[in-house]
Parts: structure tokens; C-alpha cells; sequence
């Protein structure tokens, strides 16, 4: 695992990462995800997205603070299973009715 986008960008989906990212390791499909997501074996640390984003998410993986840990795994998890990490994510941050 190299840089890691944690719950700040949920319901949030900036992109100004994704623009910047020279390996185009930044992921989501639409409306189905509520994040952005870093894939951990494309990501060369170079640490462009960090900077740019506005709600300050990404962190590398030794900086992830406490309690943002489980956006380690949620990272590494949705490029193994998309549908769980989708489930976990609105388990963890239901979505409110507006």
C-alpha cells in the first residue's frame, strides 16, 4: 500500500487527485461508489494526489491518523471486492435522506 484516500472524501469525489495522478491509480464507478479509492500495486508514491486534495484524504500509509486505519484495508479490499467495501463503506457512514 502506497498513499491511502480516507472518509473525508466520501459523498465528496473531488477528482482534482485523479487529474494529477501520473499512474491514473485513483478509482470509482460513478454513483456506485461514494469514494475515491487508490490502487495499492499501480501507486509508484509519488505523491501528487496528496497536495490536491480539498478535503484533505489521502495520507501515505504510515500517516493514515487512528482513526482513519480501516481506509487501509478498505483501499486494498475494493480492488478484490468492490460490492463488500460498498456495503462496509455504508455500514460505517450511512447515507442520509436529504
Amino acid at each position: 500500500m502506497a498513499y491511502v484516500i480516507t472518509g473525508a472524501c466520501i459523498d465528496v469525489k473531488d477528482k482534482a487527485c485523479v487529474d494529477v495522478c501520473p499512474m491514473d491509480c485513483i478509482y470509482e464507478e460513478g454513483e456506485n461508489d461514494r469514494m475515491l479509492y487508490i490502487h495499492p500495486d499501480e501507486c509508484i508514491d509519488c505523491g501528487a494526489c496528496e497536495p490536491e486534495c480539498p478535503v484533505g484524504a489521502i495520507f501515505y500509509d504510515s500517516d493514515v491518523p487512528e482513526e482513519a486505519k480501516p481506509f487501509t484495508a478498505l483501499n486494498a479490499l475494493y480492488f478484490k471486492n468492490k460490492q463488500t467495501t460498498r456495503i462496509e463503506i455504508n455500514r460505517l457512514y450511512p447515507l442520509t435522506e436529504v
